[in-house]
């Protein structure tokens, strides 16, 4: 079914470019005061040694999110080209690592927000989660999509034969 899978590929490239975009920019969280403002990522410039722990976690969850995408998309692109995809494979396990990136993802943006979420607020200081952070959450319903996707591509694909041998 080639609609599903050209969808898939779409909803699969605008997830890895959203996790792109989110693990690399510096504006998952605001903080404005009277005279100054501030914005923060997940790549702190100070001492490596003093991240907190919650930080590592987002990377690491976030870094495993990008590599799933990634290999979902490769094996996507694979399952268009019949000679170099296994038959009626490639979309399966597209699927499953989509889900695996999507559950990655769903992990490192939880533990962020209900971090973040639980510190104690200065008076002086109004703080708030910027564009970076809502990216992560829309990469989300994006690798959900991009793993039906490839899951309906596959449950309606040609099945292997003595036909196609």
């Amino acid at each position: 079914m080639e609609p599903c899978r050209s969808l898939a590929l779409l909803t699969g490239s605008l997830a890895l470019t959203c996790v792109l975009v989110a693990l690399g920019t510096d504006f998952w969280f605001v903080a404005l005061g009277p005279t100054s403002s501030a914005h923060s990522g997940l790549w702190p410039n100070g001492d490596q040694h003093a991240v907190a722990g919650y930080i590592r976690v987002t990377q690491t969850f976030n870094i495993l999110a990008t590599l799933c995408g990634l290999v979902s998309l490769v094996l996507l692109v694979l399952s268009c080209v019949p000679s170099l995809s296994a038959p009626g494979q490639g979309p399966l396990v597209s699927s499953i690592t989509a889900f695996v990136a999507a559950l990655c993802m769903m992990v490192a943006m939880a533990v962020y927000t209900g971090e973040r979420w639980s510190q104690p607020q200065e008076p002086q200081i109004q703080t708030f989660f910027s564009w970076s952070f809502y990216l992560g959450w829309v990469s989300i319903p994006l690798l959900l999509s991009a793993g039906g996707l490839s899951l309906v591509a596959h449950c309606h694909g040609p099945r292997p034969g003595y036909d196609t041998l």
